[in-house]
C-alpha cells in the first residue's frame, strides 16, 4: 500500500462524536439567540445529527446530556438513533444547574447535597446501561470563590470518595472520563482545575478512569500537545472535547482560533498511538450566531483536515533530523505537512465513500434547513436547561 493510500485508509476510519446540545439553542451568559428549526426534543436532535453523519460520513455517534436529553425510555431512544444510522455515545452528567449546587456538588460541604449529586451520576450509569453507551463524561463546576470559603484538602477527599463510588458502579466495558477546567464558574479555586489533578484521581481509581482534554480549558500559552503526549504515554488519555478558544472557554468550531494547534495536537495523537477508538474525538460546542448544522459539519471537517495533515508528516525524515540535531530541517518537516492543502485529498476520500466532496454545499442543497424551519413550529425549543 502506498503512503497516500494508507493515509486515505486511516481517514476513512475516523469518527467524530457530535454533542446533542450543539443542535439546540445555546450561547453565552449574556444572550442565547434562538434560531428557526431548532430541535424541540432529543429525537429531533438525532434527526439533525443524522444529517451531519450523512454528509460527512464521520459522525456516527451523538453524546447526550442529562437532564437536557431526559426521556422516559432510553432503550427506545437508542433504537431511534440506530434507525437513523447513529449510536448514542457518551452520557454527560449535569451537576451545575441546580440551586443546591451553589457551593458545589460532590465536593459540597453538605453530605445531603453530595448524596444528591452522586445519585445523579449513578442515574447516568443506569442510562448508559439502557443505551449501550460506554463512556460517562464528568465535568464539575465545583470550586470556591474566596480564600477560606471551604477546606481545599477536604474538598479533594470528597471528590475522591464520590468518584470512587461511581467507578465501582461502572460495568466492565464502561469507563469514566474526567474533564478539567482551570476556572469558571469558581474563580478562586476549582476542584478539578488541570490535567494533573484529573490524572491523579484517574490513576488512583484504576484503568476504567481516564482524562478528557477539552481544548478550550487551558490558560493562554499552555502547550496542549505536551499534555496529550504525556497522557498517551501514561495510557490515560480517554477523549477530547474539541472546540476553539480565543480567550478562555470559547466553545466555538474546533480550529477556528488556531488550526495549527489542532494539527500539532493531532500529530501527537498519531505519534502516541492514540488514533484508535480508545481515544474519543468528541465535539463540545455551542453555536449562537451561526447556523448550527453547517457549523457542526464544518467542525467535523476541520478535525479531518488537521488529521490528514498530521498523517502526512514524514516520520522518517523527522526522526533523522531530530537525531542529527538539525533544528530547521525538523521544523520544516512539520511545516511542510501543515502547509499541504489536504482538501482535494479529503474530497477524494469522501467520493470513494459515496459522499459529496463538499459536505457543507451538499447539505445546503439538500433543503434540510428550510424543511425543519417550516416543520418545527410550536412547542418548546431545546436549549440550555431544557
Amino acid at each position: 500500500m502506498t503512503e497516500l493510500a494508507a493515509v486515505k485508509t486511516a481517514l476513512k476510519t475516523q469518527a467524530v462524536e457530535t454533542p446533542s446540545w450543539a443542535y439546540g439553542n445555546s450561547g453565552t451568559r449574556f444572550k442565547v439567540f434562538a434560531q428557526p428549526g431548532v430541535p424541540r426534543n432529543p429525537r429531533e436532535k438525532l434527526d439533525d445529527a443524522a444529517q451531519v453523519h450523512a454528509f460527512t460520513g464521520a459522525a456516527p455517534t451523538v453524546a447526550l446530556h442529562i437532564p437536557w436529553d431526559k426521556v422516559d425510555d432510553y432503550g427506545a431512544l437508542a433504537k431511534y438513533a440506530q434507525e437513523r444510522g447513529l449510536k448514542l455515545g457518551a452520557i454527560n452528567s449535569n451537576t451545575f444547574q441546580d440551586d443546591d449546587y451553589r457551593l458545589g456538588s460532590i465536593c459540597h460541604p453538605d453530605a445531603a447535597v453530595r448524596r444528591k449529586a452522586l445519585d445523579h451520576l449513578l442515574e447516568c450509569v443506569d442510562i448508559m446501561d439502557a443505551t449501550g453507551s460506554k463512556d460517562l463524561k464528568l465535568w464539575f463546576a465545583d470550586g470556591t470563590n474566596y480564600p477560606g470559603q471551604d477546606d481545599i484538602r477536604e474538598r479533594q477527599d470528597r471528590l475522591a470518595e464520590g468518584l470512587a463510588q461511581v467507578y465501582e458502579r461502572l460495568g466492565n466495558d464502561q469507563r469514566m472520563l474526567l474533564e478539567y477546567k482551570f476556572f469558571e464558574p469558581a474563580f478562586y479555586m476549582t476542584d478539578v482545575p488541570d490535567w494533573g489533578t484529573a490524572y491523579a484521581h484517574c490513576l488512583k481509581l484504576g484503568p476504567k478512569a481516564q482524562v478528557v482534554v477539552d481544548t478550550g480549558h487551558h490558560a493562554p500559552g499552555t502547550n496542549i500537545e505536551f499534555i496529550v503526549a504525556t497522557l498517551l504515554r501514561e495510557g490515560k488519555l480517554g477523549a477530547f472535547d474539541f472546540n476553539s478558544r480565543f480567550y478562555a472557554d470559547d466553545d466555538l468550531m474546533v480550529g477556528a482560533a488556531d488550526p495549527f494547534q489542532l494539527f500539532r495536537i493531532m500529530y501527537e495523537v498519531i505519534r502516541g498511538g492514540g488514533f484508535t477508538p480508545d481515544v474519543a474525538f468528541m465535539l463540545d460546542q455551542c453555536h449562537n450566531i451561526e447556523a448550527k448544522i453547517p457549523a457542526i459539519i464544518r467542525s467535523v471537517m476541520n478535525v479531518q483536515e488537521a488529521t490528514a495533515k498530521a498523517l502526512l508528516v514524514d516520520g522518517a525524515a523527522l526522526a533523522d533530523a531530530q537525531r542529527t540535531g538539525d533544528v530547521l530541517a525538523a521544523n520544516a518537516v512539520i511545516m511542510d505537512a501543515y502547509n499541504t492543502d489536504v482538501r482535494p485529498l479529503l474530497g477524494e476520500v469522501r467520493e470513494e465513500l459515496g459522499l459529496d466532496a463538499d459536505p457543507v454545499s451538499a447539505y445546503r442543497r439538500s433543503g434540510w434547513g428550510e424543511k425543519i424551519a417550516a416543520e418545527r413550529v410550536g412547542g418548546q425549543q431545546a436549549g440550555w436547561g431544557a
